[in-house]
């Protein structure tokens, strides 16, 4: 299957300037010279026109980059045809290529391709997808410091303690007879579980960086949930009328934070209505509350709090949430006391309080952690997930070595241990996994 030749459209879809389509595999120069009119040098930018071999008919005017193997993305052949960048040419580029003997790529190949070709590993080729999906600095930083091997090589130092241990464990049960060396491994495996956990730690900041935070806006109507979100947005998103009710569907739209994406979900107004379409909207503001991860519920502070605002408190439940104490700017007769999140005094008008509610957003999202550029971080949950399975494996290792147990038992949990750390760099990856990972990319990528 990785033999063949594939080809896709690596830019998005709708018009543009320039788009491209990418050739990878052995017969990528010989498919491109049977369409491309104009000398094909190795890594330049060749002029020339795109022409359908069987009518003669000219495609478009394009720039076309050969690659030869193995100085390139995937360490094969590859061109890329730089083309204008409309549908219809990039389309009929795509079908004369594949008409010429390669086969459309599949979600991520390109990527997969230089993983199994030796020139990134499993974890890079994540980062890669990461890199493409950023949507702060913070995130992109992070994901560069994957593509740049930073997260490989604090596993692969880990592996080699480990793979150490495990084999003058292995050496001293197939040679019982022999006299082998003692080694000391107990202070290595100590130091390789204080990297792991180490690495753990960073985890949950990192995924936030990452992945972003889904906030819900809710409150009951009229209390300023849609001025709020413009306020954070530094934009007019939401319509807003001193009309009750005006929001009646969830409205999303992220804003970077200091960093983290927030997922901010503008609510229709919860209340009891008997009325369709409001009551529509309501059920779907539940639903919003039920899958956030932190909700910002929106209090009338120039009103006195009311049995809606207590019903909403109730909804929220156990949730991370705080308190947007709106309309600050009015007298004050809300009882904030008998609120049980801390509350930031605002003015959506205004913007009063908006840096302060920004800073416990913030301060909710991390746990309090603080965020360092250059530091390394997992910001994975499938690599957090396998580090705590390795971890698990070397904290049981450890156990049966202080409890003297067999050496076979001890190598059991280091093999499991090494595995599950494979899995990260890609050395014991499994092809279903693979797959899943590979899925996420889009076909060009």
């Amino acid at each position: 299957m990785y033999q063949d030749t594939i080809a896709a459209i690596s830019t998005p879809l709708g018009e543009g300037g320039i788009g491209i389509v990418r050739l990878s595999g052995k017969e990528a120069r010989p498919i491109a010279e049977r369409i491309f009119r104009g000398s094909l040098s190795d890594r330049r930018l060749n002029y020339g026109h795109i022409i359908d071999p069987d009518h003669g008919d000219v495609i478009d005017e394009v720039l076309v980059c050969y690659m030869a193997a193995p100085h390139t993305y995937t360490r094969e052949d590859v061109v890329e045809i730089d083309c204008h960048g409309g549908p219809v040419p990039l389309q009929r580029i795509l079908e004369l290529v594949l008409r010429c003997g390669a086969r459309l790529a599949n979600p991520g190949e390109f990527t997969l391709r230089a993983f199994l070709n030796g020139r990134i590993d499993l974890a890079q080729a994540e980062s890669v997808l990461d890199i493409v999906r950023a949507r702060t600095e913070a995130s992109l930083r992070l994901a560069v410091q994957g593509l740049e091997g930073r997260l490989s090589a604090a596993i692969k130092n880990v592996r080699s303690q480990l793979m150490s241990a495990l084999a003058y464990l292995t050496a001293r049960i197939d040679f019982p007879e022999d006299e082998i060396e003692p080694q000391e491994i107990v202070q290595p495996l100590n130091e390789a579980l204080q990297s792991l956990q180490e690495l753990i730690a960073t985890a949950d900041s990192g995924i936030v960086y990452r992945q972003g935070v889904r906030t819900a806006i809710v409150g009951r109507p009229n209390v300023g949930k849609s001025s709020l979100l413009n306020q954070l947005l530094r934009q007019d998103r939401s319509i807003v009328t001193p009309v009750p009710g005006t929001t009646r569907d969830t409205i999303e739209e992220v804003v970077n934070v200091k960093g983290i994406p927030f997922v901010l979900v503008d609510t229709a107004g919860i209340i009891r209505s008997k009325e369709l379409v409001e009551s529509l909207g309501v059920e779907r503001s539940r639903k919003a509350v039920e899958q956030a991860d932190l909700v910002i519920l929106v209090i009338d502070t120039s009103e006195p709090i009311t049995d809606a605002d207590r019903e909403i408190i109730d909804l929220i439940g156990d949730k991370a949430a705080l308190v947007a104490a709106n309309k600050c700017d009015l007298p004050q007769q809300a009882d904030l006391s008998e609120l049980r999140w801390e509350a930031v005094l605002t003015s959506a008008l205004s913007g009063e309080g908006l840096a302060q509610l920004e800073e416990r957003m913030v301060n909710l999202a991390l746990g309090g952690k603080v965020f360092v550029s250059d530091a390394l971080m997992v910001h994975n949950p499938r690599h957090k997930s396998t580090l705590e399975r390795a971890e698990g494996s070397l904290t049981q290792a450890l156990s049966g070595i202080a409890s003297s147990m067999p050496d076979d038992f001890i190598t059991i949990d280091l093999t499991a241990a090494l595995n599950a750390l494979g899995e990260i760099t890609g050395e014991t990856v499994q092809e279903d996994l693979l797959e899943t990972i590979f899925s996420n990319f889009c076909v060009g990528k």
